[in-house]
């Protein structure tokens, strides 16, 4: 029995976010693992480890499970997870999922072969935070203003906000920069949004945003703002759309890539894979309760319209 508990593969789950907010890609995640035969509390064994936002935690849970020597470390939350895994260790596998470059951020040495013990995933963040800031102008095309919301202890909120204010000039708006890092901050941030009467909030690819979908869609109705997020979860729970990467979809590859590693693959052999298929969800209910009138060829790109 001992040996047999020995021989079982333990992987660990290192995310900046709580779990509850995980649940759909950890389902893919797992579904995954099950393609290739390891199903957790089977033969595989998963530590979850999550900073619940409190990134200054991240550095104790990824030397955690160093201590607990995992096989692979699975990182998720972006730079700050990803960071913490990286500073941990240098030889246990280290499966990522990014929004940005990794190579033009230092985390690995080429897309083809990453070296060293990380590869994974990265997803379209920042290239299509400009694009959600046109979608609303078409919502919003008599509005001038507009809100971007960061996290400031985010360290890819200054990358975002470069290139939203290029997207602004573009456009010929203004656009008003937005903090919150704690559930008092949003309230405020969208206060002070109503009180310039701008015309809708790009909200920021955030760990601690994540999770907090619910509040996103409450506040947004309160203070009658159109917001865009990038996950369709916000936009079920009250938002008015979503455009981006899902995070079923990332978290299938995750589980893919860590899978492959179980089985002997090494990181510097597997690609960095880059996720580009991006979704546009829009719930008209919240464009009606706002008054909006969502253009017919807005309508038309969707590939989704929740009614």
């Amino acid at each position: 029995m001992r040996a047999q508990q020995t021989a079982t593969p333990v992987v660990g789950f290192l995310s900046a976010s709580s779990l509850d907010s995980l649940r759909e890609p950890i389902v893919a995640f797992r579904e995954a693992l099950a393609t290739f035969g390891y199903v957790e509390g089977s033969n595989v064994v998963i530590e979850y480890r999550t900073a619940d936002n409190l990134y200054n935690r991240l550095p104790q849970l990824a030397a955690d499970l160093v201590r607990r020597k995992v096989k692979v470390i699975v990182s998720q939350g972006g730079s700050p997870a990803l960071l913490a895994a990286k500073a941990a260790t240098t030889t246990i596998p280290i499966v990522f999922a990014f929004g940005g470059d990794p190579v033009a951020r230092g985390i690995v040495a080429s897309l083809n072969r990453p070296s060293g013990n990380l590869t994974g995933i990265t997803v379209l963040a920042d290239e299509v935070g400009p694009k959600r800031l046109e979608l609303l102008h078409e919502v919003a095309a008599n509005s001038y203003d507009f809100g971007l919301l960061v996290n400031p202890t985010n360290e890819n909120a200054e990358i975002l906000q470069r290139a939203m204010d290029a997207a602004a000039r573009s456009l010929g708006v203004q656009l008003h920069l937005l903090r919150a890092s704690t559930e008092h901050d949003l309230d405020a941030a969208f206060a002070a949004l109503a009180r310039l009467r701008a015309g809708g909030l790009v909200i920021g690819g955030d760990a601690f945003f994540n999770s907090r979908y619910e509040q996103f869609g409450a506040l947004s109705t309160r203070y009658s703002i159109p917001a865009v997020y990038q996950y369709r979860t916000f936009v079920t729970a009250g938002g008015l759309m979503s455009y981006g990467t899902e995070q079923e979809e990332w978290g299938r590859q995750l589980g893919i890539y860590t899978a492959r590693i179980l089985r002997g693959e090494k990181p510097d052999d597997l690609p960095v894979q880059q996720v580009t298929q991006i979704r546009l969800v829009i719930n008209m209910r919240t464009a009606k309760a706002l008054g909006l009138t969502v253009p017919l060829s807005l309508l038309g790109r969707a590939n989704e319209v929740i009614e």
